[in-house]
């Protein structure tokens, strides 16, 4: 699976709704364990680290529990029921609203450069921003080379995906000359303004602005995320999903709703679903957000399948949508 792919799968919840416990990382002696020495040789003779770099590195690496709590144990999906409501309760709410647009004057040169450039919408590019970082204000507070070493070198589900995140990270922290124990961002070292684990940051990282690529500069998070949208095929001034009304209830049940598979309008019609805005396309993903007491249905253009790739939630795809729309 490709690391973008396996990002998706651990990025569900927007990051500032996931703050630090109260157990601090605590001193681990990584260096005792045959596969960090292994890990050790593999970085220096496939990329030339230094022995006594990537020894003292380890040596400074902590174990966090809070971390390696989320990846072991049987694996759960948490209830859906109400779950749209929490999503709008703290990411699309007025105040939500109320900072894009503050955002979208604020950065409107740069937003407009990179619609131009990348022929995509700059009001799902504020959209994004918003739920990824809250416009650049939330960028994580996990030391990111002790999250990376917990995962990589403790048995858990992604062990093996957070080990390739590991050399990522060393290889990023030496492309540009930081610091590999002074980066912080989330519980699954994903960096910056769009929340990059380290392979898609090196992938995806635009210099936007002339003074060097930065996942923490918010003008080069403008072009990265641009960026990502031109190459998964975005069509600009195409809508990524509009609202949909049906019949039969308060729950819906009569389709499978999926964000990954396009159903054709003449099947949804016939399930007593119909357009609560001109939708032109004949075919669409039906998507389902969940309240405590009833359904939202959506249709969504191949454009919400792009939104879904970055972070595989129906809710997320939403929440960028209805951001972009209180900004045009």
């Amino acid at each position: 699976m490709r690391p973008l792919k396996l990002l998706l799968l651990i990025t569900m919840i927007p990051l500032f709704l996931l703050a630090n416990d109260d157990r601090p990382p605590v001193r681990y002696d990584y260096l005792s364990k045959p596969d960090v020495q292994r890990f050790i040789r593999m970085m220096h003779t496939r990329y030339g680290f230094s022995e006594s770099y990537l020894r003292k590195v380890f040596k400074h690496a902590r174990l966090d529990r809070d971390t390696l709590a989320r990846y072991t144990g049987k694996f759960k999906k948490n209830t859906t029921v109400g779950s749209w409501e929490r999503f709008k309760l703290h990411v699309v709410n007025p105040e939500t609203f109320k900072e894009a647009k503050a955002f979208k004057r604020k950065h409107y040169r740069m937003l407009k450069k990179a619609e131009r450039a990348y022929g995509v919408d700059m009001d799902y590019i504020v959209g994004f921003l918003g739920v990824e970082s809250r416009f650049g204000n939330y960028t994580g507070d996990y030391n990111i080379l002790d999250a990376l070493a917990t995962l990589a070198f403790h048995k858990n589900r992604m062990q093996k995906f957070f080990k390739s995140e590991l050399k990522h990270l060393f290889l990023f922290a030496r492309e540009k000359k930081y610091d590999i124990t002074k980066l912080q961002g989330s519980f699954a070292g994903a960096m910056g303004c769009v929340q990059q684990v380290p392979s898609v940051a090196r992938r995806f990282n635009r210099d936007f602005d002339g003074d060097g690529a930065s996942v923490w500069d918010i003008e080069d998070c403008i072009g990265s995320i641009a960026s990502f949208m031109h190459k998964n095929r975005w069509e600009k001034g195409m809508p990524a999903v509009i609202p949909a009304r049906y019949k039969g209830g308060k729950r819906f049940t009569r389709l499978r709703t999926s964000h990954k598979r396009m159903l054709p309008m003449s099947t949804i019609r016939k399930a007593g679903v119909t357009p609560a805005q001109p939708f032109p396309w004949n075919k669409a993903y039906l998507v389902k957000t969940r309240n405590r007491t009833h359904d939202d249905l959506w249709l969504g253009t191949t454009n919400f399948r792009v939104l879904t790739r970055y972070n595989n939630s129906a809710n997320y795809g939403v929440a960028i949508y209805l951001i972009a729309e209180s900004v045009k």
